[in-house]
């Protein structure tokens, strides 16, 4: 896993030369599987409830992550889980990761995606506080981001400085992780140390995505499932307000960011754009990508040697954005 290659622009392909057999077995079983029926099955509102459920209802039958305690808070509306590391008295104002899980702004929860939360809290030794923001169809996406602006504001009522807090999520939430952080910006609170976006979506409008060899390429995603999303939960009379997607926001002042995709993702296009752009409004940015692995690897398998690695990373970037935060507060 250390050696790089700089194939696409100045976006190091992380892992060049070797692909795990558990990463080619999710990939055949994706493409073969997961994707046909994503192509098949027609996006409703009546539809969303039920696919999610049976997704949550197969996460619940998992053996619970070891290595960790967990804590349940009820907001308005929605519910959060604070997971920590077992057997340590880590205070969230010493540092914390705010998470904000994915599912195409319908699907998935605290259950889906316990295993990827409790994995970063075992490496980064922080409490990381996972958000189940409500969803399509109980509320559009700028309702999502609403419900995660409460989550941050409930840490800094809580007494956890902004600089200690980082923000992270996979896919949609890779979307919350930005879109959140720019409406804490424009509502005068303060931005969080840093951002993770895990193959985010990041740009709603999905015409760079359509014009792009991933879109044939992905085993996961079918574009015509985001473009069904998209029409549900953002679009007004047909009309798709560009400032919706945080690409398209200006971006100066934002944290400095980690951006983790797969080489032959849909989303991959997504990234290289918000990498661009924040590199142009001068905030650090580093993006990776990754050989050989699926949508949200790390969300949907947290134990594959690739997701190890890639979280170890994100754990690193964590660490580093509370040190110096802290570093800057003793100066």
């Amino acid at each position: 896993m250390a050696s790089t290659r700089k194939d696409h622009a100045d976006a190091p392909v992380i892992n060049p030369d070797s692909v795990s057999v558990y990463a080619r077995t999710l990939e055949v079983a994706c493409r073969n599987t997961i994707r046909p029926a994503g192509e098949y099955m027609t996006l409703s509102e009546g539809a969303m409830p039920i696919v999610s459920g049976v997704i949550n209802t197969l996460a619940r039958l998992r053996p619970a992550p070891r290595g960790v305690e967990r804590e349940q808070v009820r907001l308005n509306g929605f519910r959060m889980e604070i997971v920590r590391p077992a057997g340590t008295r880590s205070s969230m104002s010493d540092g914390v990761v705010m998470y904000m899980h994915g599912g195409g702004f319908f699907l998935c929860g605290l259950d889906t995606h316990r295993p990827v939360v409790a994995a970063i809290a075992r490496r980064t030794g922080m409490p990381v506080v996972s958000v189940e923001y409500r969803q399509l169809p109980r509320t559009d996406i700028a309702g999502s981001v609403a419900d995660c602006l409460t989550a941050y504001r409930w840490l800094l009522a809580h007494g956890v400085p902004a600089s200690r807090i980082v923000f992270a999520g996979d896919s949609a939430g890779g979307y919350m992780t930005f879109a959140t952080a720019l409406r804490a910006r424009d509502t005068g609170l303060p931005v969080p140390a840093g951002l993770v976006g895990l193959c985010p979506a990041l740009d709603l409008d999905c015409t760079e995505k359509r014009a792009h060899p991933n879109y044939r390429r992905d085993p996961l995603i079918p574009l015509s499932a985001l473009e069904a999303v998209v029409k549900l939960g953002a679009e007004v009379n047909g009309h798709l307000d560009p400032q919706l997607s945080p690409v398209n926001n200006p971006l100066a002042g934002l944290p400095p960011a980690l951006l983790i995709v797969a080489e032959d993702e849909v989303l991959r296009r997504d990234s290289e754009i918000m990498a661009q752009r924040l590199a142009q409004a001068g905030v650090p940015a580093t993006l990776e990508i990754w050989r050989g692995q699926v949508h949200a690897f790390m969300a949907i398998f947290p134990s594959m040697p690739e997701s190890r690695a890639a979280l170890a990373h994100v754990a690193q970037f964590v660490r580093a954005r509370i040190e110096s935060a802290q570093v800057a507060q003793t100066a």
